[in-house]
């Protein structure tokens, strides 16, 4: 890649998030099992990953889910 393109996946924007007990044991855990370095990079594999199923089931449709459901009938 060139530089041009590398600045623009620079990660610039940051969120944080707040874990309970379980949650960042767990983390820990699992980042201790599978040798694991970077965090952030596991929590952001699991977000996107999710995000990217969810848009798989709701893509745009040009009928309702009551029109698809009569149809396949």
């Amino acid at each position: 890649m060139k530089s041009k393109e590398l600045t623009h996946y620079k990660r610039r924007h940051r969120k944080s998030v707040l874990l309970n007990d379980k949650e960042i044991s767990a983390l820990e855990l699992y980042c201790k099992r599978y040798k694991v370095k970077n965090q952030s990079e596991i929590i952001r594999a699991a977000l996107f990953k999710s995000i990217l199923e969810h848009y798989d089931q709701d893509y745009p449709t040009l009928f309702s889910k009551q029109e698809l459901a009569k149809l396949e009938q």
